[in-house]
């Protein structure tokens, strides 16, 4: 068996998560999030994309995971659960009958059960499955935050992983700018870091990396094909480090060739609006400030209509498609606050569409009982990549 932390960790976690039913007078939750499966017993599997439901119970009953067959042993292998149940392909199976059974036998007929609804492991036709299933048998609410809000803080073993992603990052960046230059092929650079991520036992990231040069530089999500940097050019790269499920990211955009005098005001007004931003990460402080920070910043300078209208989100153990382990993403207004534990990942990014110029920051942050701390040991500075 394959566990990341000591059993004793998963039962902390569990009862914690009981104690959450129990305040919301909830009898149980349906967990389909692979991050909550993941967090409450080690259960570790792309399996997610089909049916797959945890069954926590208000009271001490023992979890229960109702997943196919080709994730049994997986269940066996690398969790703490021992209950585990499979449905099977078949012309018209619907595991939902099977799931059931399992609230049945423990007793749920006429309360309250929780769904965890925001979730890539459910889908909308699962969903409708569901609610058709246990319409009038039982009482469906929303669970969803039952254990995301427990995922939040993370523990110090889980900040010892995010440490240890947060240094595999460093390392891909510089391996990343030593291939970068003019003529680079851009699949050369993703490898370069990938090499590096796999080589340090880390895993594969649950998204992309997002790297383009010339007019896709100015563009903030992956698309498909590689291309060769120009003789003058611009590089930009967003990308996690997964080091047991547990991610960091950073972002940078680097010249090619030459500097741009234009770029380089940029970078300055985007050095400017990071550092406002990481002081405005303290604990008990809305995490909306944080983007005032950077809202004041870029548009005291001019660029109000070049910035993103969010600069953030929450990090934590995650699956694909996103790296992003949302609720709670630092938009001006959002009231919650931040909490000690919390490890974010701050961006700043400028779009120069006009001028076809791009500059983006981004680091992760942990924050801490006094304050914060970055986790990435590299300065931002504006960077030419001459040769590689």
């Amino acid at each position: 068996m394959v566990l990341h932390f000591e059993r004793d960790e998963f039962e902390q976690r569990l009862t914690k998560a009981r104690a959450v039913l129990r305040e919301r007078d909830i009898a149980a939750v349906l967990l389909f999030a692979p991050e909550s499966q993941y967090y409450l017993t080690g259960f570790d599997t792309n399996g997610y994309v089909f049916f797959q439901c945890l069954v926590l119970t208000a009271d001490e009953g023992p979890v229960t995971l109702l997943t196919r067959r080709p994730d049994l042993q997986q269940a066996r292998h690398t969790s703490v659960v021992e209950d585990i149940r499979v449905w099977y392909d078949a012309v018209g199976a619907d595991p939902t009958e099977d799931l059931l059974d399992i609230l049945a036998e423990k007793g749920l007929r006429g309360g309250r059960v929780g769904v965890e609804m925001e979730s890539f492991g459910l889908n909308a036709r699962n969903y409708e499955r569901l609610r058709q299933r246990f319409d009038g048998w039982c009482d469906l609410v929303d669970g969803t935050d039952v254990v995301r809000g427990l995922r939040q803080r993370k523990s110090p073993a889980e900040i010892a992983y995010v440490r240890r992603a947060a240094a595999i990052a460093d390392d891909m960046l510089e391996a990343m700018l030593a291939v970068a230059g003019p003529g680079a092929f851009e699949g050369d650079i993703a490898a370069a870091g990938q090499d590096v991520l796999f080589r340090a036992g880390g895993d594969p990231a649950p998204g992309g990396p997002v790297l383009g040069s010339g007019p896709r530089a100015l563009l903030i999500r992956s698309t498909a094909g590689f291309r060769h940097l120009d003789p003058v050019d611009q590089l930009t790269t967003e990308f996690a480090s997964s080091y047991r499920r547990y991610t960091a990211c950073l972002m940078r955009t680097v010249a090619v060739g030459e500097g741009n005098e234009r770029q380089r005001r940029m970078f300055e007004v985007t050095r400017d609006a990071m550092a406002a931003m990481t002081e405005a990460v303290s604990p008990g402080r809305p995490l909306g400030e944080i983007d005032d920070a950077h809202r004041q910043v870029y548009d005291g300078a001019g660029y109000g209509e070049a910035r993103m209208a969010a600069c953030g989100y929450t990090l934590g153990a995650t699956y694909r498609p996103s790296w992003m382990d949302v609720p709670h993403l630092l938009y001006s207004g959002n009231p919650a606050p931040a909490e000690p534990g919390m490890v974010l990942f701050l961006h700043a990014i400028l779009i120069d569409a006009p001028n076809r110029l791009a500059m983006s920051l981004g680091q992760t942050v942990l924050v801490t009982e006094t304050g914060r701390e970055v986790l990435s040991r590299l300065v931002p500075d504006y960077t030419v990549c001459r040769s590689p």
